[in-house]
């Protein structure tokens, strides 16, 4: 059966992504149109541009995360240079890497610019911290930067889309205007996006499936503040999950695999390979018991 995906951001986590994502193939169910955050976002692009489900677990496999961190050059010889960094340019990593290897995967089927997959099979959320916007990609570019969507590379959007605050540094983006907006992570305002395919009639033709890095809504443990660092925290953890939380409490939660991987942070790059795979049996086992009573 086809259908809709929405997947949600999650750093690290989104290697459970791709044990769900099996799970839904060996069910004999494909996914047309595809949708994320952040994390989410990837593996949506990797949907939409052709891989199997063998091709990227073969990728995930093989990356190392940290290889994908490039701080600026100068930070790695000046003794606590890097917080000065985080101070004067937003952020610990310049992101550049990331996009490079998003780049060069795309482009082994072909895939470059929104031009080179179907019209509407990709829709990336990112945030505009300096309009104070939720963007979704390609279609807002047009509307709000005057920018031509089918000539925007796919692996730009991924970037600022999985552009963690204060991790990574955020991407400037200039359209027909002279002001540069900066833009960070989608998650920020909406961490999973399962309202991306609400448009009337054209939601009916197809279910729409998501997968939620996180348990039940009404089962998130509160937070414990005590410092101010505690509270930083928890002030972005309720502006990741508060308004998806909200709506996904309000609508069919019999359309989402909730897979819980809340004890992994979303920015730990030096994931063990054991830890790797514990998340993607979680993915697998969660969907697995999912896809028995689902679509019915």
């Amino acid at each position: 059966m086809k259908i809709d995906g929405v997947f949600s951001g999650g750093g690290v986590k989104a290697y459970a992504l791709v044990g769900a994502i099996r799970q839904v193939s060996e069910h004999n169910h494909t996914f047309e149109r595809v949708a994320g955050s952040s994390a989410g976002a990837l593996m949506a692009s990797l949907l939409a541009s052709g891989f199997s489900i063998d091709e990227i677990e073969q990728i995930v496999e093989e990356l190392d995360l940290q290889e994908l961190l490039d701080p600026p050059a100068w930070t790695l010889f000046i003794p606590f240079s890097k917080w000065l960094n985080l101070y004067f340019r937003l952020g610990l990593y310049k992101g550049k890497k990331l996009e490079q290897w998003i780049d060069h995967l795309l482009a082994q089927k072909g895939v470059y610019t929104f031009r080179d997959i179907k019209p509407g099979y990709l829709k990336v959320v990112v945030s505009d911290i300096s309009l104070g916007k939720l963007v979704v990609i390609p279609d807002d570019l047009q509307r709000i930067y005057g920018m031509d969507p089918n000539r925007f590379p796919i692996a730009k959007a991924i970037r600022m889309s999985a552009g963690f605050p204060y991790f990574f540094m955020p991407e400037k983006l200039q359209g027909d205007k002279k002001r540069k907006s900066l833009m960070v992570d989608g998650g920020l305002l909406s961490n999973f996006p399962l309202w991306i395919f609400e448009n009337g009639r054209e939601r009916k033709e197809r279910p729409v499936l998501g997968m939620k890095l996180s348990g039940y809504p009404d089962g998130c443990e509160p937070h414990n503040i005590g410092n101010g660092l505690d509270m930083f925290h928890a002030l972005f953890s309720t502006m990741l999950e508060a308004h998806d939380a909200r709506y996904v409490s309000k609508s069919d939660q019999h359309q989402i695999i909730f897979i819980p991987v809340d004890h992994i942070h979303a920015t730990e790059f030096a994931l063990p390979d054991e830890t790797k795979k514990q998340l993607i049996e979680t993915g697998t086992e969660e969907a697995r018991l999912f896809l028995k009573r689902w679509p019915n």
